[in-house]
């Protein structure tokens, strides 16, 4: 919120002066290149952006000959790409901090500005119930890990076929987690109500499939008037109105999505700075 305030104000604020980002990219973006890209010209950083078919990554050279090489010529790296391994071998590989801007299994810079904006909207996030309608994805999966980590509720709603797999549902307990079949009672009594697109990147191949399967897991007006009456809803964008969320919805009262994205560059500024220099502003 800090540096929220201060990006507010006009103020600058220049803690990584000199220091550069790589970010690598696996996976087209635009909120994760723009946010990252802004944070750190506005940190008082440069950023560098290497698309993995432009450089030799896309050629066949090893991940962990790639991680000693670009640690060696920059302050920070950021990896958006397919598989989770790649990051963890990259990251084992490095001498400077390395985020996952996002892959197949988790999305945590995104839950991270979740998170904030239901902090500035509502307050605390601990003991509240988030209810998440739709695909057992990468963000689902985030969502469980952040619950148990700051103690708050997670309802997941999913089509049969879809749901979070038990395996997965064990690495985080069960305590802050439950599984409904219907849609309306995963929302009902919600505090935050959260969906994504019912065919990530990747998985284009099913969308035909997945459109037929996901079609009672459109969030609308319905599904939010059984919520908390201060529930607020929100969406990691892009959206696809009339799929997985009616107009009505996300451009509706309760719905915050334009703050949540802006709060991808506050959260990611936040902390990439806690990384580099180990200090977070209050």
């Amino acid at each position: 919120k800090w540096i929220k305030d201060k990006f507010k104000r006009y103020e600058p604020y220049h803690p990584l002066f000199d220091r550069t980002l790589v970010m690598i990219f696996e996976k087209a973006s635009t909120r994760t290149r723009l946010s990252f890209e802004a944070g750190m010209h506005q940190l008082g950083g440069s950023a560098i952006y290497l698309n993995t078919r432009d450089s030799q990554l896309g050629r066949g050279e090893p991940v962990e000959d790639a991680g000693q090489v670009i640690s060696r010529m920059s302050d920070i790296v950021m990896i958006r790409t397919f598989e989770q391994e790649i990051v963890e071998r990259f990251a084992a590989n490095s001498r400077v901090p390395v985020i996952n801007g996002l892959t197949n299994e988790y999305h945590p810079c995104q839950i991270l500005a979740d998170i904030f904006t239901f902090i500035e909207h509502r307050g605390s996030i601990q003991g509240k119930t988030v209810a998440w309608i739709g695909d057992s994805n990468n963000m689902c999966n985030t969502w469980l890990q952040a619950a148990e980590v700051l103690d708050f509720n997670v309802h997941v709603s999913t089509p049969p076929g879809y749901e979070v797999e038990p395996e997965r549902a064990g690495l985080y307990g069960t305590a802050n987690f439950e599984q409904f079949a219907d849609p309306m009672d995963a929302c009902r009594g919600a505090d935050l109500v959260t969906t994504d697109v019912w065919t990530s990147m990747g998985f284009e191949a099913e969308n035909e499939a997945r459109m037929k399967a996901f079609a009672d897991w459109c969030v609308d007006a319905d599904m939010m008037s059984v919520a908390h009456k201060d529930a607020v809803f929100m969406h990691c964008l892009p959206a696809h109105r009339g799929e997985e969320v009616t107009a009505e919805v996300i451009d509706g009262p309760q719905s915050v999505v334009w703050d949540e994205a802006e709060n991808r560059l506050h959260a990611q500024k936040a902390l990439m700075e806690y990384l580099m220099l180990g200090r977070i502003q209050d």
